[in-house]
């Protein structure tokens, strides 16, 4: 183990009463620092005892032919067995490394009289053989000796003390015994260098031992940091894990008072346009419209403050596979066909043999946010998503999906700005009610939506002409190309149900009322249940005529959904394929999937009557 290593080992903790008052280090000051020292020495006595068997075997192989035999092997006795109880020492800390301060203060005694010893035996190897042999025999001699004494500046550097005595006792004698060698012509020159060596030996231990406590001091003050910095990152991994946790509530709340919320707001969007079909007064006509219009906007308002929440919170995952641009423009037309033929625009498709590698959701989500707003700023005209195949600049092969629509544009002053959160454009012109709902995250969504996929959408726009969203994605390889479904005759916009035969599955009272009296005012024949048993009951009685539509809730009492309603009521009428709509209050997890595989379409709470009215007669008229 080396000094330094030993040094930094032997380093004061945090709250080592051997850092002084200023935070150096300060042996006097006792306590851990110095217990750790006293460790040190025993941990450096292989090393220190392999250097004195080296000199031993020095002077041993260099004076055994001149010096007589009882001395040199009284010398050679007396260092051997010193060097054997050292050893001893040693072993006896290695059967026993955790020692208490108490008793290695006490081997550490008998430590310093071993090591004083052995300096008293190598003082006394320069009186037994100085004048024995030739000058380069008493070279050798003061180098080893010097050796020794360099040696113990490694060793003792943590005990100045006893550091002092022992290059005194190591070379006061042999400066002695030099220079009192008349016979020699140099012996004073001898002498005064062995003495320049003896104060440099002094020197070099105070500068070691500064140098030592300079890096023990470095090394508390590491441990204080490095401690400080351990307690400051366990405070920043539990912040971190209360706000994941905390987002994590976050998201769930919001998913569970969206869906609750929207129970009472379906309800009040229900009556409230039940109202207007019972009255002919204009003012309350146009309060109803109002009402009907703060529940789309509080729809649309919780379905982006749910999504930015999850986006927000890393709860999007994003996992590449081959999309049927097909498909996808199938399920977005079925979505958004009723809506834009309400308002009279033409909705079409191009590029949908294409085949991308996108993650699905997202790519799906991310086009109907820009569709819906397409449809929702455009009055004349109509959308039109499109898909080209383009070239990256390394030449990778990518689609260009576009979004187009003949609205009423944007400004060049808004188009830097209507990707931030919170924006919403300022029109040139007056602007419908419908088309100034929302909290301006919209865009925002569809911008980290893009991000998320590695890629980023770009707009352009003319006031009064129209705007066209554009994002790249990579090419996917083709699949199996599946049948443009066949276009559903319209139907026109005075809808009526008279003569139609509805059932309404819902639990909630309110909502399945609410649905009752709209449905009557506009002229169907209704039968609403509020379970599956009790759907089960009126199947029972073997009712002749089959309803025209099923509306049915997604969530029913004990565990069962709004698809077990449908299987039933179809199984009955089996010759019959009776269409469906399922409504549902619940954001999280799309329902694309079940909708193709059940063949129904999906609402979301609260449903506008408006929204409600497009749907049906879109399932009628697919009939």
């Amino acid at each position: 183990m080396s000094t330094a290593a030993a040094g930094a080992a032997a380093g004061p903790r945090r709250s080592d009463p051997a850092a002084g008052p200023t935070g150096r280090f300060d042996p006097a000051a006792g306590g851990a620092g110095r217990f750790d020292h006293v460790r040190a020495l025993f941990v450096q006595t292989p090393a220190s005892l392999i250097g004195y068997l080296i000199g031993w075997c020095l002077v041993v192989a260099m004076y055994w032919p001149l010096a007589p035999r009882l001395p040199m092997l009284a010398w050679m006795g007396g260092l051997g067995v010193l060097l054997g109880l050292r050893l001893a020492h040693y072993l006896r800390f290695r059967r026993h490394p955790d020692a208490d301060e108490a008793t290695l203060h006490e081997w550490r005694r008998s430590w310093k009289v071993l090591v004083l010893a052995q300096a008293s035996m190598w003082a006394l190897a320069v009186w037994l053989f100085w004048d024995l042999g030739t000058p380069y025999h008493r070279t050798g001699l003061m180098l080893v000796i010097f050796s020794l004494g360099l040696a113990s500046v490694q060793l003792l550097a943590t005990q100045q003390k006893l550091y002092i005595a022992f290059v005194c006792v190591l070379l006061l004698p042999a400066m002695a015994r030099i220079a009192s060698d008349t016979d020699y012509p140099w012996h004073w020159q001898l002498a005064g260098i062995l003495g320049l060596q003896f104060v440099a030996l002094l020197v070099m231990g105070r500068v070691q031992r500064s140098a030592l406590d300079q890096m023990i001091e470095l090394k508390a003050r590491t441990e204080q940091l490095a401690a400080q910095l351990a307690v400051e990152k366990a405070e920043a991994d539990a912040a971190r894990r209360e706000a994941e946790a905390a987002s994590r509530a976050k998201t769930q709340f919001f998913a569970a008072a969206s869906h609750d919320l929207r129970q009472p707001l379906h309800a009040m969007g229900l009556f409230a346009e039940a109202l207007r079909q019972r009255t002919h007064d204009a003012e309350v006509a146009s309060l109803v419209n109002s009402i009907n219009e703060s529940v789309d906007a509080l729809e649309g308002l919780f379905g982006e403050l749910l999504d930015i929440t999850r986006i927000d919170t890393g709860g999007v995952d994003v996992n590449p596979a081959p999309v049927a641009m097909r498909e996808l423009f199938a399920r977005l037309k079925l979505h958004f066909e009723p809506t834009a033929f309400e308002k009279g625009l033409a909705l079409s498709f191009h590029g949908a043999a294409r085949v991308a590698h996108a993650d699905p959701v997202l790519l799906e989500r991310i086009l109907r946010n820009l569709v819906s707003n397409a449809i929702r700023y455009t009055d004349d005209g109509g959308v039109l998503v499109a898909c080209r195949p383009r070239r990256s600049d390394r030449g990778e092969p990518q689609l260009l999906l576009q979004v187009w629509d003949s609205g009423i544009g944007i400004s060049s002053d808004s188009l830097p700005h209507i990707f931030d959160e919170f924006y919403q454009v300022a029109s040139q012109r007056p602007l419908q009610a419908h088309q100034r709902k929302g909290l301006g995250l919209g865009l925002a969504i569809v911008a980290r939506l893009a991000r998320l996929m590695d890629s980023e959408v770009t707009v352009r726009s003319r006031v009064g002409r129209g705007t066209v969203f554009s994002f790249t994605v990579p090419a996917g390889r083709a699949v199996r190309a599946l049948e443009a479904p066949a276009a559903a005759p319209r139907l026109p916009l005075g809808l009526t149900l008279q003569g139609r035969g509805l059932v309404v599955v819902e639990d909630e009272a309110a909502v399945r009322d609410g649905l009752v009296v709209l449905l009557k005012a506009w002229g169907a024949s209704v039968l609403a249940f509020e379970s599956l048993d009790a759907v089960q009951a009126w199947l029972a009685g073997a009712p002749a005529e089959a309803p025209d539509l099923l509306l049915v809730d997604y969530r029913l009492p004990q565990g069962r959904t709004g698809l077990d309603a449908l299987a039933l009521l179809r199984a009955h009428w089996p010759q019959r394929q009776l269409p469906g709509i399922v409504i549902t209050g619940s954001t999280i997890g799309g329902h694309e999937a079940e909708a193709a595989e059940h063949d129904f379409h999906l609402l979301i709470k609260p449903v506008l009557p408006a929204k409600l009215r497009a749907m049906i007669g879109f399932k009628l008229g697919l009939r």
